[in-house]
């Protein structure tokens, strides 16, 4: 029997990506090396028709019925922080992939990567916002795993979280769907999450607090749906903020987008507290952000929907899918002048999520 086991002896990396000799901190921060690690080093080795689908979670069909499952992992810093935790993080981000692909989640399953030392009553805290997090959401943990490693190798805790939803029958929402003449609706301020961490890391005072926007953005998803089931694309834009991910919709789509600057929704103290740190918010993540790309037939329909709901009152239209440049996103400011919104090229906020 031939041995298919591989050898690595005087094994290099032949890709394009191995003009870096080693991971940088960029690599993870959803922007264009996240981009290239995916697409030049993981989608290559693994290769599959499902795979290949990029969205937030792979959509599969077993049997008669239609799935998603989605995975991610958390590692943010600090565990606590305005408006949430490691734990309802964990939870409502895999809540939120699944709720992109158009799917009812139902179930998830937990590992948990401990550092010695941790204290329990934080450890305690952290797993019961995340079954908080769980019962708000509708959906049940149901499996798991736990690591311990030794003090100084884990920075608190890491948790990654899997989940698995059903996609209701006629439902069929995917990236590459966008269209030109669509509308670009999104549910509410931007850039919240990654400045709620920001403003702790660097004990920035403010006449309110800032607190992160982290919330399981499901029942959104089915209100707006039940609104407009033929809505062509949904995503969260996390890392990378609310720029990435309309780059990555863009170049998928082969369209591309015109945003208008004056409509994005910021909040005035996250949009000073950017300033001060030298950030763009479109570039910030979100942790309770939607974007849905909808037929102009329909967007006055799911704007209405989404201003209903408790977590899109402030929902707005920010720009339109045009027919080119293909995987370009342009901004348009309120005097008139425009300029190319490119995707995140480095690692603005590291540990964010």
């Amino acid at each position: 029997m031939a041995d298919d086991r591989p050898n690595f002896e005087g094994y290099s990396c032949p890709l394009p990506i191995a003009r870096y000799p080693r991971v940088m901190l960029a690599h993870g921060g959803g922007g264009k090396l996240t981009q290239e690690l995916i697409e030049q080093l993981f989608v290559p080795e693994f290769r599959n028709p499902d795979l290949e689908q990029l969205h937030d979670g792979a959509m599969l069909t077993i049997g008669k019925e239609r799935l998603a499952f989605s995975t991610d992992s958390y590692v943010v810093h600090p565990l606590f922080f305005p408006g949430g935790s490691i734990g309802d993080l964990a939870v409502n981000g895999t809540v939120n992939d699944l709720a992109m692909c158009g799917a009812r989640p139902l179930y998830l399953a937990s590992a948990m990567i401990i550092e010695e030392g941790l204290s329990m009553d934080d450890l305690w805290r952290i797993v019961h916002a995340m079954q908080i997090a769980a019962h708000n959401a509708g959906v049940t943990l149901v499996t798991g795993d736990t690591k311990v490693v030794d003090r100084g190798k884990g920075d608190g805790i890491f948790i990654t979280t899997s989940g698995i939803g059903v996609i209701p029958p006629g439902i069929d929402i995917h990236p590459r769907h966008a269209r030109p003449g669509d509308v670009i609706l999104v549910n509410g301020p931007i850039a919240q999450h990654g400045i709620a961490i920001m403003s702790v890391r660097e004990g920035l005072q403010f006449d309110t607090t800032i607190t992160s926007d982290t919330a399981a953005l499901s029942g959104l998803v089915e209100a707006m749906l039940a609104a407009a089931p033929g809505i062509h694309v949904l995503r969260d834009p996390t890392r990378g903020g609310l720029a990435s991910t309309l780059n990555e919709i863009a170049g998928q789509a082969g369209v591309g987008m015109t945003l208008q600057e004056d409509a994005i929704p910021i909040d005035e103290q996250v949009r000073g507290a950017c300033e001060l740190l030298g950030f763009d918010p479109l570039y910030v993540a979100n942790e309770g952000k939607l974007i849905a790309i909808v037929d102009p037939a329909d967007a006055d329909r799911v704007l209405s929907a989404m201003r209903t709901h408790p977590l899109g009152k402030r929902a707005a239209a920010i720009g339109e899918v045009a027919a080119g440049p293909a995987g370009i996103v342009t901004l348009k400011s309120s005097i008139g002048s425009s300029r190319i919104v490119d995707m995140l090229s480095g690692e603005q906020l590291p540990r964010i999520c």
